[in-house]
């Protein structure tokens, strides 16, 4: 879930596929401050599905509550945290000496100021990793398929779990990696192409007209280059450009896209395993939790960066984004997710890093299909709950049931059970500022499993090497409810994990359009005023619980 979603070209028919199509804008999103800041617009008066931010704060202020600062815990791929727009809101290790080169506050991990890297090591930092598919079908294959049928048959007898779990990888695996290579076969090709396409346009605009009036090519580049060209003047992103402005376009998306499948060729190649060598633990010693090192960024931080500014991120300069809970939350960077799949060991190692250290709520917007390690993973969610710590988690972005298509690490055990197996989870789809098409294309969906949506599409947020930048996935609607999370929590400290899912789901702005009601237990996306008045009104104000079980009300929320 790391990598975002590629506005470029399908591996069939060259169709371009736009998240963005119904809404094109004479306005260049680089500047128009409105859509920068949608994700916070107050949906009663706008009629944009935002989540009222700045309202909340009203609210809560209106009551007289004095807000204390909220550790948020970003497990991710890292965090420039010296960037312009989150440096004054990340948070620093109060027990500990920068730069000393030892262990000041005793927790087993040296010069931890700003957080900590579980995929690094003192021979540098992990940025490619393999897809757990992967790794499971090379630890598998020769217990399962190897050269003796007979013990074959025995070890699949013996581990039914494990060759459940086998199959369903070798399935994938054989899928995903034909896809990588098609893919990065499809998109090399299209960039090679760019000076066709220019040299077609012939220094005419991206237009209807411009097309028709070129003459069938009987080079077979200009063909195919034509071809994508048809296509892309459908499309508003490109529809109307300049020759000049298509080719920096074009440019930038091709690299995007060959920047996206090039690491696929390691991450699904069986023999590549860069732990040993970097990180140099025992990773088969799921108790061992001694190991990595202090950089918090790490090779490629853009994915952590961006929802670390989502959730704290402070206007600086010309820049006005901020993020939901930019008054009140400090950034925790706990580097878990590598350019390929997180480990189980790691995201367990994380979340008891961040509850121990301090952090009150969690972020964590990574995902995959299998999970060897799923039951040192479900521990950590219990520790966290046993702490009082909230989990929240996105959905993921394969368009899919997640009932019927499982994104780990996920809070219920099985599918059939009727309530999640702890109650601080809070797993969040992503929703669009297009009301009559509100689930975002790629958002994972659920009616039980997935609790509220949040703005996940068009969000412009903070990316290293001091800049910003428009992604989308659930990845980034994950950190807009994590900032909610914490802006509650943050007037009222007193608020249970369970109380501020209630708050959040059951005070969502509802959508009847497009079967909306049937992809989450809110039926709707968040509204922070709303929940901050839910909130105050069922938990605070004198009625505050010490219960560490959900409310019975939890259940009819999901009944809508």
């Amino acid at each position: 879930m790391k990598k975002v979603l590629l506005a470029a070209v399908f591996l069939a028919g060259f169709s371009f596929s736009y998240a963005q199509e119904s809404q094109a804008k004479s306005i260049d999103p680089k500047e128009d401050k409105d859509l920068m800041t949608w994700y916070h617009k107050d949906f009663s008066t706008t009629k944009v599905y935002g989540i009222n931010t700045a309202n909340a704060y009203k609210y809560l202020e209106s009551k007289g509550l004095k807000p204390k600062t909220v550790v948020v815990g970003v497990l991710d791929s890292g965090v420039q945290v010296d960037h312009p727009g989150l440096v004054k809101n990340v948070w620093s290790n109060p027990n500990e000496v920068p730069g000393n080169g030892k262990d000041d506050d005793g927790n087993g991990y040296i010069d931890d100021v700003h957080g900590w890297n579980f995929i690094g090591g003192k021979n540098g930092d992990i940025d490619v990793d393999n897809m757990e598919v992967t790794r499971v079908v090379a630890k598998y294959k020769p217990v399962f398929e190897g050269d003796d049928s007979a013990k074959n048959k025995a070890n699949q007898a013996k581990m039914p779990e494990e060759f459940a779990m086998y199959m369903k990888s070798k399935e994938l695996f054989s899928k995903k990696s034909v896809e990588a290579k098609q893919g990065l076969q499809t998109y090399t090709m299209i960039n090679s192409i760019i000076p066709n396409m220019v040299k077609l346009l012939g220094g005419k605009p991206v237009t209807a007209e411009t097309l028709d009036g070129i003459k069938p090519p009987t080079d077979q580049k200009d063909a195919i280059a034509l071809q994508v060209l048809g296509q892309v003047s459908q499309s508003p992103e490109f529809k109307g450009k300049s020759s000049a402005d298509f080719e920096k376009l074009m440019k930038e998306q091709m690299k995007e896209a060959i920047d996206h499948f090039t690491p696929q060729s390691k991450q699904y190649d069986l023999g590549y395993d860069p732990r040993k060598e970097i990180v140099g633990d025992n990773y088969d010693d799921y108790s061992e939790k001694k190991y990595g090192n202090n950089d918090y960024e790490g090779p490629d931080a853009e994915h952590g960066t961006h929802v670390s500014g989502i959730i704290a991120g402070l206007p600086q300069g010309k820049e006005i984004q901020y993020g939901v809970a930019s008054k009140v939350a400090k950034i925790m960077s706990v580097r878990t997710v590598p350019n390929g799949d997180e480990r189980d060991k790691d995201v367990a190692n994380a979340i008891r890093y961040a509850v121990d250290n301090g952090a009150k709520v969690l972020n964590m917007s990574f995902g995959k299909p299998v999970s060897p390690g799923k039951s040192v993973v479900w521990d950590a969610f219990k520790y966290a709950e046993d702490k009082g710590v909230l989990l929240v988690k996105a959905a993921g972005n394969e368009n899919e049931d997640v009932a019927e298509h499982l994104a780990y690490p996920t809070n219920f055990k099985n599918v059939t059970d009727e309530k999640p197996f702890v109650n601080n989870v809070l797993v969040v789809g992503a929703s669009t500022n297009r009301n009559n098409d509100l689930r975002a294309s790629f958002s994972n969906y659920n009616k039980k499993m997935v609790n509220v949506f949040a703005p996940g599409e068009e969000i412009y947020s903070t990316v290293p090497k001091n800049e910003y930048k428009y992604l989308q996935g659930t990845s980034m609607a994950s950190p807009v409810v994590a900032g909610a999370a914490a802006v509650l929590l943050a007037y009222m400290p007193n608020l249970k994990p369970y109380q501020i899912i209630e708050a959040l789901v059951k005070s969502s702005n509802p959508n009847a359009d497009n079967k909306f009601p049937e992809y989450s237990q809110a039926g709707g996306v968040i509204d922070l005023e709303k929940a901050a008045e839910y909130a105050y009104t069922n938990f605070y104000n004198g009625k505050s619980s010490s219960s560490s079980k959900p409310a019975k009300s939890v259940k009819k929320a999901v009944k809508k």
